[in-house]
């Protein structure tokens, strides 16, 4: 603030001022908010993963156990439904909590993709505790993981894993001890009460997950103990690419434990433990490597008879990982995207990636993606796909969101504000725009703006401005300036590669 004797107006514009300050401390910055989104997303995604695995294992165990063994399996089967019950009636439970987030959130914004009143402070608490409504869930969230827990056998109950539960800390967090207070209590933003709900849906899934997989499980426990004999299944390969077939041989072999054969691979014999010997394979170098094992057994004359294995082949490759943010697959609107496209197992020359709602182009594993900016807020799914043999294989697809580009700074002369010499105002011709931190160079191209030039002991003289240059009018009032004048560039509206508009936040300057 400026010292010395204030104006009644100068006065007024510092309190403004000091009331934004605090305003802008008590809003929850757009990085957290985003980090929230993000991580609801990758929450949302994992439950869909674990239901459709959920619904393959109850199609499986119907298709097969329930059909051959209907006996047996009936009970299990009905076990494995009533666990289903149970989460399904939880996680429509944590839903109804959502939608009313969502209805007191005023829904989701097109922009953010989140719900508009995402940094709201006062919605989670109201909800969840004025209304008591998390205190109900914390009990239900117990209940459900009681019963799902009693499903089992006695002896299978101390084995589970899942982190379904409710629990009060032992310790104050932050001066809370009860669990919806910690989750949901003063000061959680709206978004961060959304993604603990997600969560919980999350952990439900998880939770019936275990359940059913220990309850099909006890179907499979054999019940007969032979221990001599064994089922075995060979294939050529254990690579094998979607459209191609998979072809193994099974069959049942026998060992006798009791008696110790010579197995050997190249020559070399193995060490034998109950009439089973171990090869190790080299790895040292990149390549495939061939093998046949040989068994010599006595026979009951005292003569030995020795058995071949078919030939075995094994590849070694060199070690590698792909790392990529499961939520951080964006496309942005307006700009070329480039994007890397491979596949194990085919030359890139044989790959080729596609899309709807933009253009893909490129070759050998390097694509440059585009897209307009009507498609921001949605979601975009490039497909990839490889020709072998003469047939044409799909490989697969990822899902891409459409973000806008970033709001840039305006800047004058490589400035963005601040106490300036006279002279330096002056010479100055243009606004500028430049993007801070992205990845991205991108141009932006200022459409108009206006400009309040303030001298000392003047009134107030704004003027507006087409394009990113000075008019000559704005230069003669640049050269008009005295010395301690204010000048406030504002209503500055710049347009980015995508076509959208933006309007940047104003910038001011102290002739000294």
């Amino acid at each position: 603030m400026a010292g010395g004797k204030e104006t009644t107006r100068q006065k007024m514009i510092n309190i403004m001022y000091l009331v934004l300050l605090a305003m802008l401390a008590l809003n929850v910055s757009d990085t957290i908010l985003n980090a929230f989104k993000n991580i609801n997303d990758s929450l949302v995604s994992s439950k869909t993963n674990v239901s459709t695995s959920i619904d393959q294992l109850f199609t499986s165990f119907q298709n097969t156990k329930l059909k051959d063994e209907p006996a047996r399996a009936k009970p299990i089967w009905d076990k494995a439904n009533q666990a289903k019950a149970y989460a399904d009636d939880l996680n429509n439970y944590v839903q109804k909590l959502k939608d009313q987030f969502s209805t007191a959130g005023k829904g989701i914004s097109e922009e953010t993709g989140d719900l508009v009143e995402r940094s709201n402070m006062d919605i989670a608490q109201g909800i969840m505790i004025n209304q008591k409504e998390g205190e109900k869930l914390k009990i239900k969230i117990n209940e459900t993981r009681k019963n799902l827990i009693g499903l089992l056998e006695p002896k299978d109950q101390g084995s589970v894993t899942f982190t379904l539960e409710a629990k009060d800390a032992e310790k104050s967090v932050n001066g809370r001890k009860l669990w919806e207070d910690i989750n949901f209590g003063e000061g959680t933003p709206l978004t961060a009460a959304n993604t603990i709900l997600s969560k919980i849906q999350s952990d439900v899934k998880n939770a019936e997950a275990e359940i059913v997989k220990k309850l099909f499980g006890n179907m499979d426990k054999s019940l007969v103990n032979l221990d001599q004999f064994a089922a075995v299944a060979v294939a050529p390969s254990s690579y094998v690419i979607q459209g191609q077939p998979y072809t193994a041989q099974v069959f049942l072999t026998a060992s006798d434990s009791r008696s110790t054969p010579v197995i050997s691979v190249g020559g070399n014999r193995l060490s034998v433990k109950e009439g089973k010997g171990s090869y190790t394979g080299s790895t040292g170098s990149v390549g495939v490597f061939k093998w046949k094992g040989s068994v010599r057994v006595i026979q009951t004359d005292g003569t030995v008879k020795e058995y071949f294995t078919p030939e075995q082949t094994y590849q070694v490759a060199k070690p590698s990982a792909t790392v990529s943010p499961d939520k951080m697959n964006v496309i942005y609107a307006g700009i070329p995207n480039p994007f890397s496209v491979s596949a194990a197992g085919f030359p890139l020359e044989s790959v080729r990636a596609s899309m709807d709602g933009g253009s893909i182009s490129g070759s050998n594993g390097k694509y440059i993606v585009n897209v307009g900016g009507g498609q921001v807020g949605k979601t975009l799914t490039i497909g990839v796909s490889a020709t072998s043999g003469g047939k044409t294989l799909n490989l697969g697809s990822q899902q891409f969101r459409v973000k806008a580009l970033p709001t840039p700074r305006a800047f004058i002369k490589g400035k963005s504000g601040g106490n300036v010499p006279l002279e330096w105002l002056e010479g100055a011709g243009l606004i500028d725009t430049q993007l801070e931190d992205f990845v991205f160079d991108v141009k932006y191209r200022v459409l108009r703006f206006s400009v309040t030039f303030i001298n000392p002991k003047s009134d107030a003289v704004t003027l507006q401005n087409s394009g990113a240059g000075f008019s000559g009018q704005i230069k003669g009032a640049l050269n008009s300036l005295k010395p301690n004048a204010t000048v406030i560039f504002k209503d500055i509206i710049c347009e980015g590669p995508d076509g959208r508009q933006k309007n940047l936040d104003g910038i001011t300057f102290i002739a000294k």
